[in-house]
């Protein structure tokens, strides 16, 4: 007999699936999803490159940083989705169907972190060719990539509970003009110090800024720091707050 934990799984996989499915119709928008963030490390490494500030070789302290920033695009995508099968019913659907509830937005997660673990992969291979160089531990830059998609988990569930608050894709491009300012406003271009003392701060306190500072000190790369317990710490604490309350707000939905 089918324990609720097994069928939450197995309802989870089942919309995962029904996600997956979405890509081999729609190529071009994971493609886009893949090149843009590699459009961004190659404008920033070759025309805008220079890194005031920072000691070492900036491709080596750009491409950590630009990993962690990759983690925070793409959200619009899972936003429309989610607020899309809202609006044309699918979800209601899925209501009559002996579902657990919430599985729906796991799946929906479950295909978005494949597709940003698909983005590290080409953006780390990229950042190779470029003259990007690892000079951590095998254990470490496993680590560093566990954390990247630690950050977009996180990012994720709270992009997944503003897009229900939204409710409409078109509210969507504006919630996520709010992503921009999290990925701009840390260190993944440049280091705090060369920064207004106010703005040095912010971006200091920015979650964005520890997964960067952690992940360039995992990978042995400049501009690193020991902060992987914040690093961690952010995340968890989004989570924490986040997933219950878009599961929660996703049942109200569904009633």
């Amino acid at each position: 007999m089918s324990t609720p934990a097994v069928l939450a799984v197995t309802d989870s996989w089942t919309m995962t699936r029904r996600e997956l499915a979405h890509w081999a119709r729609q190529p071009v928008q994971v493609v886009v999803g893949l090149v843009f963030p590699v459009m961004l490390l190659v404008m920033f490494g070759y025309l805008i490159g220079g890194g005031k500030g920072v000691e070492g070789d900036y491709v080596d302290f750009l491409v950590p940083g630009m990993l962690a920033l990759t983690m925070a695009f793409g959200l619009e995508t899972t936003m429309l989705a989610v607020t899309q099968d809202l609006n044309k019913g699918v979800i209601d659907r899925f209501r009559s169907m002996p579902m657990t509830n919430g599985a729906v937005l796991v799946g929906r997660s479950a295909a978005d972190m494949l597709q940003s673990a698909a983005s590290i992969v080409v953006m780390a291979a990229v950042g190779l060719a470029i003259g990007w160089r690892v000079h951590g531990s095998f254990g470490a830059v496993l680590g560093a990539f566990g954390l990247l998609l630690l950050l977009r988990f996180a990012m994720l569930w709270m992009g997944i509970y503003l897009a229900m608050v939204a409710g409409r894709p078109e509210l969507v491009q504006a919630v996520q003009i709010l992503v921009w300012p999290v990925g701009f406003l840390s260190n993944a271009f440049t280091v705090p110090s060369t920064m207004p003392d106010w703005l040095g701060a912010v971006v200091e306190w920015n979650p964005m800024s520890a997964t960067a500072s952690s992940v360039r000190h995992l990978f042995g790369n400049p501009g690193g720091a020991d902060e992987v317990l914040l690093a961690v710490a952010w995340p968890v604490g989004l989570v924490a707050v986040f997933f219950p309350l878009a599961v929660r707000r996703f049942a109200r939905l569904s009633h």
